[in-house]
């Protein structure tokens, strides 16, 4: 049976492996870690699949109210183990997100995806998500 859960912030090495599978090893686990010790205290939560007390899945949630879309929360670093892709489980996943930031009082919930993952981007489209623009990035 699975679970879907927020972690606590005590819990956030949990998906430290998740993500760093995510990205294919291009960022060390060390420097996830240290990125993750911080996010737990911004608007940020971390939300998980669990079966049987191992996580399998996670998605990340931005909290914030912008002008064109209002209070909004923004799921990243959405992954889930290639072994438990393909079972709808994504599905599952994304309703009970969507259940637990209405309840919060969210109203929108926007995302970005990298351009080479056009299996997210059918999922996405699947879901009634519709394309407003770029993501720009600009290391300092």
């Amino acid at each position: 049976m699975f679970q879907f859960k927020i972690l606590e912030k005590s819990e956030i090495d949990l998906v430290v492996p998740l993500v760093y599978k995510l990205n294919q090893g291009r960022i060390l686990v060390e420097v996830l870690k240290a990125r993750f010790a911080d996010m737990v205290n911004q608007n940020y939560e971390c939300a998980v699949i669990l079966d049987d007390g191992v996580a399998i899945g996670v998605s990340g949630l931005w909290y914030c109210t912008r002008h064109y879309s209002g209070r909004s929360v923004e799921p990243d670093h959405v992954y889930i183990e290639e072994a438990y892709r393909g079972k709808g489980l994504g599905k599952q996943f994304f309703e009970w997100i969507y259940n637990y930031v209405s309840e919060k009082g969210y109203e929108a919930v926007e995302l970005n995806t990298y351009v080479s993952n056009y299996a997210s981007h059918k999922f996405y489209y699947n879901e009634g998500f519709k394309i407003l623009g770029y993501h720009f990035l600009k290391k300092l």
